[in-house]
């Protein structure tokens, strides 16, 4: 009874069904899964509304979803009277789930429907991760051992059963009159990269075939030796990778390839036992047919995989998981290491993805364009276009599609992000601030690919991006996913970002330049190399607080022309500088000196130990109200300034609330900035909240005053003005050639800062203050 959809509608609307909902089964669903308060109940494949009507009298809120008309018709009809029912028209293996609640459920049911799945694996890990925390799901079915010949089609033997529930942490399995009653809890999020024992020494060439769907999903069978594993095996004498690869996979999967579509790319090598192994990894960019088991003494069965789950598919044979990290690198995170010597030529990008990403996709650009991060139909466009979460397989679809954030990519050994894809507003607004238009050359410092591709998109469709980093894993998987899912005009060059990309240099210099790690110098090269009127964009560290700054060169100046208050991944290269931090109070609390001299802290643990002195400022402003222009103001024309950190214990007896406004060291004595709130209204807007001045020390009160006045003057001069003018200068340039302002010395270059108020002679009176002090 292998019927498609309009098949099943068929059968409901003749009025024929299954085995109707039995006591026994109502007794188990209560006990074990009963409804919490506010309960939400998810049903796949439900018929005529049995069970979507049970769950409702048990107090959950129902979303009831089958892929045939006519078994909605009939539920609605026949379970009339059932409250907080919703009837969804939804294909849950292949239809966009956008209809379902983002909110999660706290139980998804699947009642005599698993076996007709094809996709298993991959329908039961999408589901999963719409589990709220203590959800479960709950599979009912039928079982080959009690189910008869011809009906076997609608049972799961016991391989099946123990490949669905080996992925949970918990399973609680019951009998309901002869069906399996599986309760299923907290899925696992790991892989074991298995071996299969000495290879034939015949065998130590052999190719594994990396195919794909429409929707960008992987191929792999469910091997008799329990481990999933891509289509591949030996390369008979002869043959070579690609003959291998197309022959394998119409013997195992039954799909027709030409050779032409199959691209060579990399060899790896390892060892098992005493045998040298070498893969060939052979990717397909076209193929037609329908996966089928034809060798049922080696594979289950073939279903088609989400990348971002493959990291908790289970047991993977060890050569299919190294192919898979090696055309998806970080999707198989901690495989052991192997050699891969890539293959010269490129293969041609390969399509494919879900209306549900195109849907994401779309939703993440109105996003963006609502709060105004990109105006513009160029970049609108590229957004809509350039596909997120190919450049992060390793996340799923509305991770990969969240406008707010950035996915972490690679992480350093204890943990810290060293690599990621910005969020998507931030790259919006980078590229906006560009003034890119088509034809044009970008340089990018840091690579990853999504924001080289949103350029590339963005010039086209002749404009060319080169990307640097010198990382090269970064390097690796962002040329794997260009080469995937990119335009062709994406160059990643291995390199120190702050030396530019010499030998990829246009005559007249770059159109653009964008920085996407932070950083606390400007380096020389990036103005050298870009060409005269035209902008460099980077995030650039002052004082501690990071802004992403467009700047445009005006012969050896650039000058600012927007601020955005931003935060990136640190520098790694040759110019990455470690602020120095100094402990105080046991550890609590943490000094950090980010720009200018060091700073005498002498007596700054005894000054903690006392009594602290406070002064309200008289500057009131409503709750969420931004103030990072305060925060540059203060960095750049107060002497003696510093960033503050606190655990959470010092936060409420020592510093509250200090850990985001300028902080004053000087004569064993401390200051900070914070804030008290006044008045609780019923929105933030309607809350008000004071500047205060926290001092300790025997010159707190004398710093106190500093920081009052700094933050009165802000309000008076800055507060409704934003960001003032700021030139770059080179490092050397004389004080006479510089305009008046506040100056901040970095390394390679000299930043001025115009601030409304400030009197030329007091900016330049703080400037030698700071020379005087180094």
């Amino acid at each position: 009874m292998a019927y498609d959809r309009s098949e099943w509608s068929t059968h409901y609307y003749e009025g024929r069904g299954f085995r109707p909902l039995r006591d026994v089964e109502r007794e188990l669903i209560a006990r074990h899964t009963p409804a919490p308060d506010g309960g939400r109940a998810l049903e796949v494949g439900c018929g005529t509304g049995d069970l979507a009507g049970h769950l409702a009298g048990l107090g959950y809120a129902v979303d009831a979803v089958d892929f045939a008309e006519g078994a909605l018709t009939r539920a609605c009809k026949e379970q009339e009277r059932a409250e907080g029912v919703r009837w969804l028209c939804l294909d849950i293996e292949r239809d966009d789930p956008s209809e379902l609640h983002d909110e999660g459920y706290d139980l998804i049911t699947m009642r005599l429907m698993l076996a007709s799945v094809s996709d298993r694996s991959r329908v039961m890990r999408s589901l999963a991760a719409r589990l709220r925390p203590g959800g479960a799901v709950v599979v009912i079915t039928p079982v080959a051992a009690s189910t008869s010949e011809e009906r076997r089609h609608i049972a799961l033997d016991e391989d099946e059963v123990n490949l669905l529930t080996e992925c949970w942490e918990r399973v609680e399995r019951c009998d309901a009159d002869g069906l399996a009653f599986l309760v299923l809890r907290d899925p696992a999020s790991t892989y074991q990269s298995l071996e299969k024992g000495r290879p034939e020494p015949q065998a130590v060439l052999g190719a594994c075939t990396v195919v794909t769907d429409d929707c960008g999903r992987v191929l792999l069978g469910h091997s008799t030796r329990g481990m999933w594993e891509l289509p591949g095996g030996r390369i008979e004498t002869g043959e070579s990778a690609q003959e291998a690869s197309v022959r394998e996979l119409g013997e195992e999967a039954c799909l027709s390839a030409r050779l032409e579509d199959a691209h060579l790319l990399t060899i790896l090598h390892d060892d098992r036992a005493d045998v040298r192994r070498i893969t060939a990894v052979v990717r397909l960019s076209a193929w037609t047919g329908t996966p089928q088991v034809s060798e049922p003494h080696r594979f289950t069965r073939w279903e088609w995989h989400d990348l971002h789950t493959l990291s908790g598919l289970g047991p993977l044979f060890a050569p299919s998981a190294q192919a898979l990290e090696a055309v998806w690198p970080g999707v198989l995170p901690g495989l052991p290491p192997v050699r891969s010597y890539p293959h010269a030529d490129v293969p041609p990008a390969v399509g494919g993805e879900s209306a549900e990403a195109v849907q994401l996709r779309w939703k993440m650009t109105d996003a963006v364009v609502a709060k105004g991060w990109a105006p513009s139909a160029s970049v609108q466009q590229a957004l809509r276009t350039v596909p997120r979460h190919r450049f992060t397989p390793e996340t799923s679809l509305r991770t990969a599609y969240d406008d707010d954030l950035a996915v972490a990519t690679r992480r350093d050994e204890a943990g810290m992000t060293i690599s990621s894809v910005s969020a998507a507003w931030l790259q919006a607004d980078m590229i906006e601030n560009l003034h890119l238009e088509p034809g044009m050359t970008v340089f990018e410092a840091g690579s990853g690919g999504y924001n080289a591709e949103l350029m590339a998109a963005v010039t086209a469709p002749t404009g060319k991006v080169i990307t640097a980093d010198l990382d090269p894993y970064v390097l690796h998987r962002t040329r794997r996913f260009t080469a995937e899912a990119g335009s062709g005009r994406v160059t990643a060059v291995l390199g120190d970002g702050s030396l530019g990309a010499l030998g990829h240099v246009p005559a007249e210099g770059f159109d653009g330049i964008s920085i996407t790690h932070n950083v606390w110098d400007i380096a020389p090269a990036w103005r050298h190399q870009l060409a005269q009127g035209r902008y460099l964009v980077l995030p650039l560290e002052i004082h501690g607080y990071t802004r992403a700054i467009a700047l445009q060169r005006q012969g050896d100046v650039l000058h600012a022309r927007t601020w955005t208050v931003c935060g990136f991944v640190r520098d790694q290269g040759a110019a990455a500088r470690t602020a120095q931090t100094v402990t105080l109070a046991e550890g609590r609390v943490q000094l950090h000196f980010h720009d200018g001299p060091d700073l005498e802290t002498t007596g700054l643990d005894e000054a903690l130990r006392g009594e602290r002195h406070e002064v309200p400022t008289g500057v009131v402003m409503p709750g969420m109200y931004p103030f990072d222009t305060l925060q540059v103001y203060a960095a750049t024309t107060l002497p003696g300034h510093c960033r503050l950190t606190a655990d959470r214990s010092a936060a409420t007896a020592l510093v509250a609330g200090g850990e985001y406004l300028p902080v004053l060291v000087a004569d064993e004595s401390l200051a900070y900035l914070t804030t008290v709130q006044l008045h609780q209204g019923e929105t933030p807007a309607e809350s008000r909240w004071e500047f205060y001045a926290h001092a300790y020390g025997p010159a707190g009160p004398v710093l106190a005053d500093q920081l009052t006045a700094c933050a009165q003057e802000w309000d008076r001069r800055v507060r409704h003005t934003g960001y003032p003018p700021m030139t770059v200068h080179p490092a050397g340039t004389p004080e006479h050639e510089l305009p008046a302002g506040d100056v901040l010395d970095k390394a390679s270059c000299r930043l001025v800062f115009q601030w409304p108020g400030r009197p030329a002679a007091e900016s330049k009176a703080l400037t030698a203050a700071g020379s005087a002090r180094e």
